[in-house]
């Protein structure tokens, strides 16, 4: 069973990681990885750094959702920048990991542009979502990182 658990709990840290890109729920996957494991005989994590890992996951979670709307509206964006960016970013995905902020940046323009914006306020709202994208892509693979390195270090 703890050959089990720990396959299953590397799929979803690796999972996680791969979804700190790409929309998929990335942190909440890696941080089922460190329970699975948790829960085999191979690591034996303290209450301290679970509880604090949750935390994170859950703030990380909610701040890939605002940071992003931030940027839109930091640089005067709208909720069509922000649709178009995401759907920018899931076109982008079939085009390489490139293509994904290419997606993001031209979805979040499109969607300006359709919403009737002139070409010098989209292209600022789609820098704006494209650095909330940025951002919140970051905090996402760094937490994910250090879920993994913590998952090696008590495995190794």
């Amino acid at each position: 069973m703890d050959i089990v658990l720990a396959i299953l709990a590397a799929i979803c840290l690796i999972t996680g990681l791969i979804g700190a890109v790409l929309p998929l729920p990335g942190p909440p996957l890696s941080y089922l990885g460190i329970w699975l494991l948790e829960w085999s005989s191979y690591a034996d994590f303290s209450g301290g750094l679970l509880w604090a890992l949750g935390l994170a996951t859950i703030a990380v979670t909610v701040l890939d959702y605002v940071v992003p709307l931030w940027g839109v509206k930091k640089f005067g964006g709208s909720k069509a920048g922000a649709w178009g960016s995401t759907i920018g970013l899931i076109v982008g995905m079939f085009f390489g990991p490139l293509g994904i902020f290419i997606g993001a940046f031209a979805g979040a323009l499109a969607g300006e542009l359709a919403a009737g914006r002139n070409s010098r306020q989209a292209t600022r709202a789609a820098f704006g979502s494209f650095i909330g994208f940025l951002l919140g892509t970051g905090l996402k693979l760094v937490l994910c990182g250090l879920m993994i390195w913590y998952a090696l270090a008590a495995v190794l």
